[in-house]
Protein backbone atom coordinates (compact mmCIF):
# COMPACT_ATOMS: atom_id res chain seq x y z
CA UNK A 1 0.00 0.00 0.00
CA UNK A 2 1.04 3.67 -0.39
CA UNK A 3 2.54 5.54 2.57
CA UNK A 4 1.86 8.93 3.68
CA UNK A 5 4.29 10.19 6.14
CA UNK A 6 5.98 13.51 6.87
CA UNK A 7 3.86 15.65 5.32
CA UNK A 8 1.21 15.85 7.74
CA UNK A 9 -1.79 16.90 6.01
CA UNK A 10 -5.10 16.18 7.37
CA UNK A 11 -7.73 14.62 4.63
CA UNK A 12 -10.05 17.53 5.37
CA UNK A 13 -7.52 19.88 4.22
CA UNK A 14 -6.87 17.97 0.55
CA UNK A 15 -8.77 19.72 -2.23
CA UNK A 16 -10.28 17.21 -5.03
CA UNK A 17 -9.81 14.28 -3.21
CA UNK A 18 -12.05 12.24 -5.43
CA UNK A 19 -10.15 13.44 -8.69
CA UNK A 20 -7.03 12.56 -7.00
CA UNK A 21 -7.75 9.32 -5.38
CA UNK A 22 -9.35 8.57 -9.15
CA UNK A 23 -5.85 9.63 -11.15
CA UNK A 24 -3.65 7.59 -9.01
CA UNK A 25 -0.95 5.65 -10.66
CA UNK A 26 1.05 4.00 -8.42
CA UNK A 27 0.93 0.93 -6.88
CA UNK A 28 3.47 -0.54 -3.75
CA UNK A 29 6.09 -1.82 -4.63
CA UNK A 30 7.46 -4.78 -3.16
CA UNK A 31 10.50 -7.71 -4.84
CA UNK A 32 9.79 -7.89 -8.32
CA UNK A 33 6.57 -5.52 -8.59
CA UNK A 34 7.07 -2.93 -10.94
CA UNK A 35 4.81 0.49 -11.59
CA UNK A 36 1.32 -0.52 -13.04
CA UNK A 37 -1.12 2.08 -14.48
CA UNK A 38 -4.01 2.09 -12.85
CA UNK A 39 -5.61 0.05 -15.22
CA UNK A 40 -3.60 -3.01 -13.84
CA UNK A 41 -3.75 -2.30 -10.36
CA UNK A 42 -5.32 -4.35 -7.79
CA UNK A 43 -9.11 -3.16 -6.76
CA UNK A 44 -8.28 -1.05 -3.99
CA UNK A 45 -4.57 0.00 -4.28
CA UNK A 46 -5.20 2.67 -0.86
CA UNK A 47 -6.41 -0.15 1.47
CA UNK A 48 -4.59 1.25 4.72
CA UNK A 49 -4.32 4.26 3.76
CA UNK A 50 -3.97 6.88 6.40
CA UNK A 51 -3.66 10.86 6.09
CA UNK A 52 -1.39 11.95 8.53
CA UNK A 53 -2.57 14.18 11.52
CA UNK A 54 -1.61 17.67 11.90
CA UNK A 55 1.10 19.58 10.89
CA UNK A 56 0.26 21.12 7.69
CA UNK A 57 -2.29 23.54 7.57
CA UNK A 58 -2.73 24.04 4.41
CA UNK A 59 -4.42 23.10 1.44
CA UNK A 60 -2.28 21.16 -2.19
CA UNK A 61 -1.16 23.74 -5.33
CA UNK A 62 -3.66 22.92 -7.74
CA UNK A 63 -2.45 20.59 -10.11
CA UNK A 64 -2.66 22.62 -13.34
CA UNK A 65 0.25 25.08 -12.10
CA UNK A 66 2.28 22.63 -10.34
CA UNK A 67 2.36 21.22 -13.62
CA UNK A 68 2.60 23.90 -15.58
CA UNK A 69 4.55 26.21 -13.82
CA UNK A 70 8.12 25.40 -13.53
CA UNK A 71 11.62 26.34 -13.68
CA UNK A 72 13.61 24.11 -16.01
CA UNK A 73 16.24 25.93 -17.67
CA UNK A 74 17.07 22.71 -19.36
CA UNK A 75 13.44 23.51 -21.69
CA UNK A 76 13.59 27.31 -21.66
CA UNK A 77 13.77 30.18 -18.82
CA UNK A 78 10.33 31.07 -19.02
CA UNK A 79 7.89 29.50 -16.64
CA UNK A 80 5.82 27.88 -18.87
CA UNK A 81 8.17 26.25 -21.30
CA UNK A 82 9.10 23.28 -19.53
CA UNK A 83 5.59 22.45 -19.81
CA UNK A 84 5.42 23.29 -23.32
CA UNK A 85 8.76 21.98 -24.43
CA UNK A 86 9.52 18.93 -22.28
CA UNK A 87 7.17 16.45 -23.26
CA UNK A 88 7.85 16.23 -26.32
CA UNK A 89 11.54 15.72 -26.23
CA UNK A 90 12.58 14.08 -22.86
CA UNK A 91 12.43 10.29 -23.17
CA UNK A 92 12.42 8.48 -19.94
CA UNK A 93 12.88 4.89 -20.95
CA UNK A 94 15.50 3.86 -21.00
CA UNK A 95 16.39 5.34 -17.97
CA UNK A 96 19.73 4.44 -16.06
CA UNK A 97 21.48 6.11 -13.14
CA UNK A 98 25.62 5.81 -12.26
CA UNK A 99 26.29 5.47 -8.67
CA UNK A 100 29.99 5.53 -7.87
CA UNK A 101 32.26 7.37 -5.83
CA UNK A 102 33.10 6.44 -2.30
CA UNK A 103 30.77 3.16 -2.13
CA UNK A 104 31.52 -0.20 -1.63
CA UNK A 105 28.88 -1.38 -4.39
CA UNK A 106 29.22 1.48 -7.28
CA UNK A 107 26.45 0.33 -10.13
CA UNK A 108 24.79 1.73 -13.00
CA UNK A 109 21.36 1.13 -12.45
CA UNK A 110 18.12 1.34 -14.33
CA UNK A 111 15.51 3.47 -13.37
CA UNK A 112 13.13 0.98 -12.32
CA UNK A 113 15.60 -1.08 -10.32
CA UNK A 114 16.82 1.72 -8.54
CA UNK A 115 13.09 2.12 -7.47
CA UNK A 116 11.50 -1.47 -7.37
CA UNK A 117 12.94 -2.63 -4.15
CA UNK A 118 11.15 -0.15 -2.10
CA UNK A 119 7.71 0.76 -0.62
CA UNK A 120 6.31 3.84 -2.38
CA UNK A 121 5.11 6.24 -0.39
CA UNK A 122 3.37 9.75 -0.49
CA UNK A 123 4.94 12.98 1.06
CA UNK A 124 3.06 16.36 0.94
CA UNK A 125 5.68 18.88 1.07
CA UNK A 126 5.98 22.72 0.86
CA UNK A 127 8.40 24.02 -2.57
CA UNK A 128 9.85 27.22 -1.76
CA UNK A 129 11.72 29.05 -4.73
CA UNK A 130 14.31 31.08 -4.32
CA UNK A 131 11.92 33.64 -6.17
CA UNK A 132 9.53 33.95 -3.30
CA UNK A 133 6.65 31.97 -4.83
CA UNK A 134 5.71 28.85 -2.87
CA UNK A 135 3.52 25.71 -3.73
CA UNK A 136 2.24 22.45 -1.61
CA UNK A 137 2.75 19.12 -3.70
CA UNK A 138 2.08 15.53 -2.96
CA UNK A 139 4.79 14.15 -3.97
CA UNK A 140 5.31 10.09 -4.60
CA UNK A 141 8.31 8.55 -4.34
CA UNK A 142 11.18 7.08 -2.10
CA UNK A 143 13.48 8.43 0.68
CA UNK A 144 16.81 8.92 -0.77
CA UNK A 145 18.40 7.31 2.37
CA UNK A 146 16.87 4.26 1.26
CA UNK A 147 18.41 4.31 -1.83
CA UNK A 148 21.81 5.56 -1.20
CA UNK A 149 22.49 2.71 1.34
CA UNK A 150 22.24 0.00 -0.77
CA UNK A 151 25.70 1.30 -2.67
CA UNK A 152 27.18 0.82 1.04
CA UNK A 153 28.89 4.91 1.26
CA UNK A 154 32.10 4.52 2.74
CA UNK A 155 33.48 6.45 5.37
CA UNK A 156 35.53 8.79 3.18
CA UNK A 157 31.49 9.85 1.95
CA UNK A 158 31.40 13.23 3.16
CA UNK A 159 28.74 14.73 0.20
CA UNK A 160 26.59 13.29 -2.27
CA UNK A 161 26.93 15.00 -5.69
CA UNK A 162 24.10 15.15 -8.29
CA UNK A 163 24.05 15.64 -12.43
CA UNK A 164 21.26 15.72 -14.63
CA UNK A 165 20.69 14.13 -18.16
CA UNK A 166 23.22 15.99 -20.84
CA UNK A 167 21.28 16.43 -24.38
CA UNK A 168 20.83 19.35 -26.04
CA UNK A 169 18.73 17.07 -29.07
CA UNK A 170 15.98 15.92 -26.03
CA UNK A 171 16.74 19.76 -23.61
CA UNK A 172 17.29 22.61 -26.32
CA UNK A 173 18.37 24.97 -23.19
CA UNK A 174 21.31 23.31 -23.22
CA UNK A 175 22.73 24.66 -26.21
CA UNK A 176 22.52 28.17 -24.56
CA UNK A 177 24.80 29.48 -21.88
CA UNK A 178 22.66 30.72 -19.59
CA UNK A 179 24.13 27.93 -16.77
CA UNK A 180 27.32 25.48 -17.82
CA UNK A 181 25.92 22.21 -18.41
CA UNK A 182 25.25 19.38 -17.17
CA UNK A 183 23.32 20.79 -13.67
CA UNK A 184 24.83 19.31 -10.56
CA UNK A 185 24.03 19.73 -7.17
CA UNK A 186 24.93 18.77 -4.11
CA UNK A 187 24.19 18.17 -0.24
CA UNK A 188 26.07 16.73 2.83
CA UNK A 189 26.00 12.95 3.66
CA UNK A 190 24.07 13.72 6.77
CA UNK A 191 21.62 15.92 4.82
CA UNK A 192 21.45 13.43 2.07
CA UNK A 193 20.65 10.63 4.62
CA UNK A 194 18.25 12.96 6.70
CA UNK A 195 14.40 11.53 7.04
CA UNK A 196 12.88 14.59 4.96
CA UNK A 197 14.96 13.69 2.01
CA UNK A 198 13.03 12.25 -0.80
CA UNK A 199 13.75 10.79 -4.13
CA UNK A 200 10.37 11.34 -6.10
CA UNK A 201 8.80 9.17 -9.25
CA UNK A 202 5.68 10.87 -8.97
CA UNK A 203 2.87 13.62 -8.11
CA UNK A 204 -0.48 14.05 -7.63
CA UNK A 205 -0.78 10.72 -8.21
CA UNK A 206 0.76 10.06 -11.52
CA UNK A 207 3.97 9.41 -12.63
CA UNK A 208 6.98 12.43 -12.76
CA UNK A 209 6.05 14.07 -15.48
CA UNK A 210 9.07 14.93 -17.88
CA UNK A 211 8.46 19.27 -17.15
CA UNK A 212 8.57 18.51 -13.30
CA UNK A 213 11.87 16.10 -13.49
CA UNK A 214 10.95 12.18 -14.86
CA UNK A 215 11.72 10.12 -14.31
CA UNK A 216 13.61 10.87 -10.54
CA UNK A 217 14.10 13.98 -9.14
CA UNK A 218 15.33 14.82 -5.25
CA UNK A 219 12.62 16.73 -3.16
CA UNK A 220 14.06 18.51 -0.40
CA UNK A 221 11.46 20.70 1.24
CA UNK A 222 13.88 22.74 3.67
CA UNK A 223 16.12 24.50 0.73
CA UNK A 224 15.48 26.53 -1.66
CA UNK A 225 13.94 24.45 -4.71
CA UNK A 226 16.79 24.99 -7.35
CA UNK A 227 18.69 22.15 -4.84
CA UNK A 228 16.08 19.71 -6.15
CA UNK A 229 17.66 18.80 -9.22
CA UNK A 230 15.40 16.92 -11.88
CA UNK A 231 16.32 14.05 -14.23
CA UNK A 232 19.16 12.69 -12.39
CA UNK A 233 21.60 10.59 -14.17
CA UNK A 234 24.46 10.12 -11.78
CA UNK A 235 25.16 10.12 -8.12
CA UNK A 236 28.35 10.05 -6.99
CA UNK A 237 29.89 10.02 -3.16
CA UNK A 238 32.63 12.20 -2.76
CA UNK A 239 35.18 13.58 0.44
CA UNK A 240 35.23 16.99 -0.58
CA UNK A 241 32.01 19.53 -0.85
CA UNK A 242 31.15 19.42 -5.02
CA UNK A 243 30.47 22.00 -7.23
CA UNK A 244 26.92 23.50 -7.95
CA UNK A 245 25.29 24.82 -10.88
CA UNK A 246 24.37 28.00 -9.04
CA UNK A 247 26.57 28.60 -6.77
CA UNK A 248 28.81 28.35 -9.13
CA UNK A 249 27.42 30.84 -11.07
CA UNK A 250 26.51 33.35 -8.45
CA UNK A 251 27.89 32.74 -5.13
CA UNK A 252 26.66 36.12 -3.61
CA UNK A 253 23.17 34.87 -4.65
CA UNK A 254 23.24 31.37 -4.48
CA UNK A 255 25.22 29.57 -1.38
CA UNK A 256 26.14 25.62 -1.04
CA UNK A 257 23.62 24.88 1.97
CA UNK A 258 20.73 27.01 0.16
CA UNK A 259 18.25 26.33 3.52
CA UNK A 260 15.23 28.69 3.46
CA UNK A 261 16.03 31.60 5.61
CA UNK A 262 14.20 34.80 5.59
CA UNK A 263 16.77 36.52 7.43
CA UNK A 264 18.72 36.42 4.71
CA UNK A 265 17.98 38.65 1.81
CA UNK A 266 18.71 37.65 -1.98
CA UNK A 267 20.80 40.39 -3.38
CA UNK A 268 17.54 41.63 -5.64
CA UNK A 269 14.75 40.85 -3.35
CA UNK A 270 13.42 40.07 0.36
CA UNK A 271 13.17 36.80 1.16
CA UNK A 272 11.05 37.60 4.26
CA UNK A 273 7.59 36.74 2.50
CA UNK A 274 6.29 34.82 -0.35
CA UNK A 275 3.68 34.73 -2.79
CA UNK A 276 1.97 30.59 -2.68
CA UNK A 277 0.92 30.26 -5.92
CA UNK A 278 -3.37 30.66 -6.17
CA UNK A 279 -2.93 32.79 -3.46
CA UNK A 280 -3.49 36.61 -2.95
CA UNK A 281 -1.62 37.60 -0.16
CA UNK A 282 1.69 36.87 0.39
CA UNK A 283 2.68 34.94 3.49
CA UNK A 284 5.61 35.35 5.83
CA UNK A 285 8.38 32.52 4.94
CA UNK A 286 9.11 30.07 7.66
CA UNK A 287 12.59 29.03 8.79
CA UNK A 288 14.11 26.05 6.74
CA UNK A 289 10.63 26.32 4.78
CA UNK A 290 8.98 25.63 7.95
CA UNK A 291 10.66 22.26 8.96
CA UNK A 292 12.90 23.45 10.89
CA UNK A 293 11.82 21.14 14.09
CA UNK A 294 13.41 18.55 12.10
CA UNK A 295 15.94 19.86 10.40
CA UNK A 296 17.56 22.37 12.31
CA UNK A 297 20.17 19.80 14.54
CA UNK A 298 21.92 19.85 11.14
CA UNK A 299 23.40 22.96 11.23
CA UNK A 300 23.97 22.96 15.19
CA UNK A 301 26.94 25.92 15.13
CA UNK A 302 26.72 27.23 11.97
CA UNK A 303 26.36 30.86 11.16
CA UNK A 304 23.37 30.53 8.45
CA UNK A 305 24.19 34.19 7.68
CA UNK A 306 27.58 32.85 6.06
CA UNK A 307 26.86 29.46 5.36
CA UNK A 308 23.80 30.29 3.48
Amino acid sequence: MLLRRGGGMRESEVTDRGLFLARRRFLALGAGAALLPLSQARANPLAGYRPGAGGLDEKLTAKDSVVGYNNFYEFGTDKTDPARVAPGLLHTRPWTVAVEGECGRPATVAFDDLIRPHLLEERIYRLRCVEAWSMVIPWIGVPLADVLKRFEPNSRAKFVAFTTLSDPSQMPGQAGTVLTWPYREGLRIDEAMHPLAFLAVGLYGEELLPQNGAPLRLVLPWKYGFKSIKSIVRIRFVEQQPPTTWSQLAPREYGFYSNVNPAVDHPRWSQASERRIGEFFRRKTLPFNGYADQVAGLYQGMDLNRDF
